[in-house]
């Protein structure tokens, strides 16, 4: 018997140990995720019961007080006592939050109120920060910024639309004397859509809404490095531009597909799209040191605007108060440089008809 005694200590104590190797600090937490031997004595027999906050609360229903009616009903919303009419509501159900997503959270919620209780810090648990829900949305301060930085975009788009065709002298053609009006349509539907997703996943981290985030992500990243490269060094010759689009979207395409077929691997999309935005910052910079542009000073405004903000993502610090993240105040930071781009596209969409106004004369 105590040889059986020593063989199930040395398994439980190799399954602590590959959990706590795979698990972010928090998750391993013994008192998150607890792990109860009791040994009965009967008739020679030793009795090995585990439980764990979740497993216990996934047969229950409840964390303390706290019961939740998804524990009511099976992966696929039916209801698990009751006939087939009985089912979760759809608006529910489409955010993909259960049994075990409510109890995982209720979990790690009750297990940091103790560590605030104990003056000890807070830690990440499956990887992330804790954050506080407000009616079922995971990250609403970041949805917010998400929803405010896209509507900026919008605005911004429309303000320049209005100009160009609008206020703006056109060809006799009906177009417009800005060259880059094309990249600046295609650009503005990229961001938008990059920022519709990205707060639809700060709403719901489900593995859909994952790629649809990363993905979009990385379209408009090499689209925003395609439009610096020909802005900034004003290509207009077809072969020039088709040198310098090719390897990008290569490179965007084949990180897409990586993300999306192989490994959905968080750690390398963020190293893709600092490394595709340093190489744009460059780009920018350059420019902005060398032209004669008479907007220039919005230009090295955002330019160094740009960099702060990208510190800012490389920040990683526990949520104030439960709510404001690093990706939160990134998300804010990026509102203000939003307006501040579209300022200076409307002023260089004027000076570049005024030169070819010059020149048609």
């Amino acid at each position: 018997m105590a040889r059986n005694l020593r063989w199930v200590l040395l398994i439980a104590a190799v399954s602590c140990l590959v959990t706590a190797l795979e698990a972010s600090e928090g998750d391993a937490d013994p008192l998150y995720k607890l792990l109860y031997l009791f040994s009965f004595l009967d008739l020679a027999q030793l009795i090995w019961v585990s439980r764990s906050c979740v497993d216990q609360c996934q047969k229950t229903g409840c964390v303390g007080d706290n019961c939740f009616h998804q524990c009511k009903f099976s992966a696929d919303g039916k209801a698990i006592d009751g006939p087939w009419y009985m089912q979760e509501p759809l608006y529910l159900r489409w955010k993909q939050w259960d049994c075990q997503s409510d109890c995982q959270y209720e979990c790690m919620m009750t297990r940091e109120e103790e560590r605030r209780r104990n003056g000890e810090k807070p830690t990440k648990y499956f990887g992330k920060w804790p954050l506080k829900h407000v009616y079922g949305i995971q990250e609403p301060v970041s949805v917010a910024f998400s929803a405010l930085d896209l509507a900026i975009q919008f605005h911004g788009w429309v303000s320049y639309f209005i100009l160009v065709y609008y206020n703006l002298p056109l060809q006799p053609n009906r177009k417009t004397y800005y060259e880059y009006n094309g990249l600046l349509h295609i650009y503005a539907v990229i961001v938008m859509n990059s920022l519709f997703w990205s707060g639809v996943c700060h709403s719901r981290d489900v593995d859909l809404t994952e790629r649809l985030d990363y993905s979009s992500a990385t379209v408009l990243a090499g689209f925003s490095l395609i439009l610096a490269i020909i802005r900034s060094f004003s290509l207009h010759d077809q072969s020039a531009i088709i040198m310098v689009t090719a390897p990008i979207l290569a490179v965007v395409a084949t990180h897409i597909l990586y993300l999306n077929f192989y490994n959905l691997d968080e750690g390398l999309h963020r190293k893709v799209i600092f490394a595709i935005g340093g190489v744009e910052l460059v780009v920018w910079g350059i420019w902005a040191a060398l032209t004669s542009h008479p907007s220039k000073w919005k230009l090295r405004a955002f330019f160094f605007s740009s960099i702060l903000t990208m510190c800012l993502r490389m920040l990683d610090f526990p949520p104030y108060k439960g709510y404001v993240d690093a990706h939160a105040l990134w998300r804010a930071a990026g509102i203000p440089l939003s307006y501040l781009w579209w300022s200076f596209v409307r002023d260089d969409a004027v000076f570049r008809t005024t030169v070819h106004l010059k020149k048609s004369k």
